[in-house]
């Protein structure tokens, strides 16, 4: 990041000639120099002189044809360069948002990433790109990209259970115009981002920390720029697609970012307006809930069983047959 920050204010015109002699070795036989590389050329996309220099589309091109190099860490590098543009080249990020959007949703399928290192930084990237990307663009895709997200909030990873959960949320303002099209993914999610207000790490849900990714001393990969807390945030977003004016109001009083939160008189009220507006949902919460009381985390295992006895306190007598008593009483799912 020095290099590149001491480069952009004062190599100035020699940038051309300094990156015409570098980008053939991004496709050096060497995998140390292909990473060094492909770090500049990353960084180097924060800054806004690649666009006045006319180095944006020989830099996009070339780190664009890398995104299938056999080093998992270039394919990372190359993801952080790409989002990187809507940093150094905002108003460029349309012309290319096709093949930015692209890149990102190819990357979060990459089978060769063991730890979901690649698509950590896919999601942190699209993140970063979604303000500037044209709306078209990102409605062609939109449901894929949930779809394909929905697994990591449940991740071991907190980082990934962190970006997944904010991306979806800003996903959502992009589902105004078809709010059908993007509810039922909402709905699929809305079990899980209440159960993670209770997420065993801070991170996910009450403080702020960077974002991905760089190493640490230790070599673990970490968060490099802020997030906002991912549930309140998300939940908040989703809030307009509910069509429930109380709940909304709801996740915009009580979901704001650093206030605290008495989850058990939340939930109760939650489920209140559930019940008031969607009680033919009751099967669905209960069994997604179900789901939940085998989890790994402690404060989301106690959370669910309390979920589904709001949900019912509140349920008219007229939809309680959706609820198997067996089933539920045993746990079984």
């Amino acid at each position: 990041p020095l290099s590149r920050s001491a480069m952009a204010r004062h190599a100035g015109p020699r940038l051309p000639l300094i990156v015409k002699d570098l980008v053939p070795t991004l496709g050096s036989v060497l995998e140390s120099q292909r990473v060094t590389a492909t770090a500049f050329c990353a960084e180097l996309l924060k800054s806004n002189v690649v666009n006045d220099l006319l180095l944006l589309e020989i830099l996009l091109d070339n780190m664009m044809g890398r995104q299938k190099d056999t080093c998992m860490l270039v394919r990372v590098l190359v993801l952080r360069g790409l989002g990187n543009v809507a940093s150094g080249s905002p108003e460029k990020v349309r012309k290319h948002g096709v093949k930015l959007l692209a890149a990102m949703v190819n990357s979060m399928d990459d089978k060769d990433d063991p730890h979901n290192l690649v698509a950590l930084e896919a999601m942190s990237s699209l993140s970063k790109l979604l303000d500037h990307l044209e709306e078209r663009d990102i409605q062609a895709m939109l449901l894929h990209i949930a779809i394909r997200i929905r697994p990591f909030f449940d991740s071991e990873q907190s980082d990934l259970r962190r970006c997944s959960i904010v991306l979806f949320g800003s996903l959502t303002k992009f589902s105004r115009g078809d709010c059908e099209v993007f509810f039922e993914q909402i709905l699929n999610g809305l079990v899980t981002l209440l159960l993670h207000l209770q997420d065993p790490s801070p991170e996910v849900v009450n403080v702020s920390v960077p974002g991905p990714g760089r190493g640490d001393a230790a070599g673990r990969w970490v968060l490099s720029s802020p997030l906002p807390q991912a549930c309140k945030f998300a939940l908040r977003m989703c809030g307009p697609s509910m069509g429930c004016e109380g709940l909304c109001e709801m996740f915009l009083k009580h979901l704001r970012e650093g206030r605290s939160l008495h989850y058990g008189e939340f939930m109760n009220n939650v489920c209140r307006h559930l019940m008031q507006s969607y009680p033919e949902m009751l099967n669905r919460l209960v069994l997604t809930n179900l789901f939940y009381f085998k989890s790994n985390w402690g404060d989301i295992r106690a959370a669910a069983p309390m979920f589904i006895g709001f949900l019912v306190l509140h349920v008219d007598e007229d939809h309680c047959h959706q609820v198997d008593l067996d089933q539920l009483i045993s746990g079984e799912w």
